[in-house]
C-alpha cells in the first residue's frame, strides 16, 4: 500500500501543473490532497481518514515554504510524516509547518487528521520565501518544533496573550543556517523586528464561513498590512509576548510579521484568531454569552438611569441614590471578586443588595445634614469616573507610560477629581450633566448585556485593571463598527435631550432644595403650636399606633352575649 501511494505522488509530481484562481475547492480523490503555491484550498477532513497533501512545482528561487492550516474551532493536527511526534507535528486550529527546502526540491508532502468526531471545515494555504527573507520561529527554543511559525494563543475573561518565537535570517538552499545566539552583530538575526497586527472580524459575526474569509486577509504580508491594525513594533530585544484586552464574543484575528530593515524583506507568522469564548462549553458558549442575571440587573439599571437622565435633578433624592449605588456597589464588587471565590451570580445579587445601601444612605445623610457639597462631591466623582474612562478609552490607554500602574492611576484619579473641582462654582449644571451622561451611559450597559457593544469597554477596562494585576500589560484596542455608530448616536441624543430638556425645566426654580431635615423639624413646630392647625388634633404618632393595635386585637376577641348588662347596685 506504501509503495502504491509513492507512486501515485510519483505520477503527480511528473503531471503539468494545473491553473486555478485564489481559491481552490474540492474533495480529496483517494485519500490525497494537492496544493498550490499561494492558492487557498478549502477541504474537509474526517477522523477515520486522514489526509496525504502534495505541494509540487515548487520554484527553484523559494528556499522555503510555510504550509498553515485553519478551521474555527476544531482541532487539526498537521504533520512532516504519519508518525505523530511533537518536534514534527502541530495541533490546532491555526497551524503550520516550515519547509526548508533543499536544493533541486520541487516537491514537498504532509499529512493531515483530525481527532474530533465531526467533520471539520479547513482552510490551507502555502505560501513561498525566498532566501532573503526571514524565517519565522527560525530561533525557537521554546516550543515543540524545530522551527515553529506558529503564534501560541491563551485568553481568559481579562486578557489575550500571544506568544511566538523569533525569527532567524533566510539562507539559501543546501548552506548551513545563521546561528542564533552568537553575536548581536548587523549579520544576526538580532536586527529582525517584530510588528505585531490585529485585525476584527465584524461584530457578532460567529459563522465559520466568515472566519475563513478573512483569515485570507491576514496570511500574506501585504494583506495584513493593507486590512490590520499594527499594535506595537519588538525588537529582537523583547520579550516575544504581547496581551491584549479579552473581547468575549468579538472574532480577533492576531498576526506577526517579522522585518529585515537592512534587506528591506519580511515574512508572516501563521495567523491566530479567537472569540475570547468556547463554542463547545454547555453554559456560558459563544452563541450565548450573555447570563439571565446580567440582563435583569443591568435592564433594571437602565430603567432608573432613564429616569434621572430626564428627571433626576427634579427628583433630586433618587439621584442621590442612584449615585449612591453607583458608588457603593462598584466599591464592593471590586472587594468581593479580589478577596472571594464567590459565583458571579451571587457577587450580581449581593452587589445590587450593597448598592441598595449605598444609595439609601447617601439619601439619608442629605435628609438629615442636608450638606450639599458632599453631595455635589460624589455626584461630580461618578461624572469624573466616566469622563477619565472616556479619555483612557479613546485616547490614552495603549501609550506605553500608562502601562505602569502608578502612573495610570494617579492620572486617572486626578482627571477624575478635576471634574467637580471645575464645575464647584456652577452645581446645577454638574448636576445636570452627571444626570444626562450618566443616566444615558446605562442604556449603553444595558444593550451590552443583549448585544455587543465596544462602548462597554469604556468603564469595562477599567474595571478589569482594578480586578486583575496583569491588565496594565494588555493593549485595549476594541473594534468601532456599524453597532457602535448607531448605539453611540442614540447615547448622545439621550444625553442632549436629558441635559437640555432639564436646563429649561429649571429655569426660575432654585438651584436645589432645602434641607429636608430643617423642613421637617419646622413643620413639626407649628403643627405642635398652631390650635387652629387641622394637624394639631392628630394625635401623636405612638398614641395612633397603640390605637391601631387595640382595634386589631378587638377582632380576635368573642362576642359578647346579647343582653342587658346592668350592674348590681349596693
Amino acid at each position: 500500500m506504501g509503495l502504491l501511494r509513492l507512486l501515485v505522488l510519483a505520477m503527480l509530481a511528473s503531471k503539468p501543473g494545473v491553473t486555478g484562481g485564489a481559491e481552490a475547492v474540492g474533495n480529496a480523490s483517494e485519500g490525497l490532497l494537492e496544493f498550490s503555491v499561494g492558492k487557498f484550498r478549502y477541504f474537509k477532513l474526517n477522523r477515520p481518514f486522514p489526509e496525504d497533501a502534495i505541494l509540487r512545482h515548487i520554484s527553484s528561487n523559494v528556499s522555503f515554504l510555510i504550509f498553515q492550516i485553519h478551521s474555527q474551532y476544531q482541532n487539526t493536527t498537521i504533520s512532516f510524516s504519519k508518525t505523530l511526534l511533537p518536534n514534527t507535528s502541530g495541533t490546532g486550529t491555526d497551524k503550520g509547518l516550515v519547509f526548508i527546502l533543499r536544493p533541486e526540491q520541487s516537491m514537498c508532502t504532509l499529512y493531515l487528521q483530525t481527532l474530533d468526531a465531526e467533520p471539520v471545515q479547513n482552510m490551507a494555504i502555502p505560501l513561498s520565501y525566498s532566501e532573503r527573507d526571514p524565517i519565522p520561529g527560525g530561533c525557537n527554543l521554546e516550543f515543540d518544533l524545530d522551527i515553529d511559525p506558529n503564534i501560541y494563543l491563551e485568553y481568559n475573561f481579562f486578557e489575550t496573550t500571544i506568544k511566538f518565537a523569533p525569527a532567524n535570517l533566510g539562507y539559501a538552499r543546501g548552506t548551513n543556517p545563521p546561528p542564533c545566539d552568537i553575536g548581536m552583530e548587523r549579520d544576526s538575526r538580532w536586527r529582525l523586528l517584530y510588528d505585531v497586527y490585529q485585525y476584527f472580524l465584524p461584530e457578532n459575526d460567529l459563522t465559520e464561513e466568515g472566519l475563513l474569509k478573512h483569515l485570507q486577509r491576514m496570511a500574506e504580508v501585504p494583506q495584513v498590512k493593507a486590512n490590520a491594525i499594527k499594535v506595537v513594533t519588538l525588537t529582537a530585544n523583547d520579550k516575544t509576548t504581547v496581551s491584549f484586552s479579552s473581547l468575549r464574543g468579538q472574532g480577533v484575528i492576531y498576526n506577526v510579521v517579522v522585518r529585515d530593515p537592512f534587506l528591506n524583506t519580511s515574512a508572516a507568522y501563521v495567523p491566530a484568531h479567537t472569540y475570547a469564548c468556547s463554542f463547545a462549553a454547555v453554559e456560558g458558549n459563544c452563541s450565548s454569552l450573555g447570563r439571565v442575571s446580567t440582563k435583569v440587573f443591568f435592564t433594571l439599571f437602565a430603567l432608573l438611569g432613564l429616569f434621572i437622565c430626564f428627571f433626576g435633578h427634579r427628583f433630586w433624592k433618587t439621584e442621590l441614590f442612584f449615585i449612591g449605588f453607583i458608588f457603593m456597589g462598584l466599591f464592593f464588587y471590586i472587594l468581593i471578586t479580589r478577596l472571594t471565590l464567590v459565583k458571579y451570580d451571587v457577587r450580581l445579587i449581593l452587589t445590587a443588595v450593597a448598592g441598595s445601601v449605598g444609595g439609601i444612605f447617601l439619601v439619608a445623610a442629605w435628609w438629615r445634614f442636608g450638606i450639599l457639597l458632599l453631595c455635589m462631591l460624589c455626584v461630580g466623582l461618578v461624572l469624573g469616573f466616566l469622563v477619565s474612562s472616556v479619555m483612557f478609552f479613546a485616547f490614552l490607554g495603549n501609550l506605553k507610560i500608562f502601562h505602569d500602574d502608578g502612573v495610570f492611576w494617579v492620572t486617572f484619579s486626578c482627571i477624575a477629581v478635576l471634574i467637580p473641582v471645575v464645575f464647584m462654582g456652577c452645581l446645577r449644571i454638574l448636576n445636570i450633566l452627571t444626570c444626562g451622561l450618566i443616566g444615558s451611559y446605562s442604556v449603553v450597559l444595558a444593550f451590552d448585556s443583549y448585544l455587543y457593544t465596544s462602548l462597554s469597554h469604556i468603564t469595562l477596562n477599567v474595571l478589569k485593571r482594578a480586578l486583575n494585576m496583569d491588565f496594565h500589560r494588555a493593549f485595549t484596542n476594541v473594534p468601532f463598527q456599524n453597532n457602535d455608530f448607531i448605539i453611540l448616536a442614540v447615547w448622545g441624543m439621550l444625553a442632549v435631550s436629558g441635559i437640555t430638556l432639564q436646563i429649561r425645566r429649571e429655569r426660575g426654580r432654585p438651584f436645589f432644595p432645602p434641607h429636608p431635615y430643617k423642613l421637617w423639624k419646622r413643620e413639626r413646630e407649628r403643627r405642635v403650636t398652631n390650635i387652629l392647625d387641622p394637624s394639631y388634633h392628630i394625635p401623636p404618632l405612638r398614641e395612633r399606633l397603640y390605637g391601631r393595635i387595640a382595634q386589631i386585637k378587638e377582632l380576635f376577641q368573642k362576642e359578647q352575649p346579647a343582653g342587658e348588662r346592668t350592674p348590681l347596685l349596693l
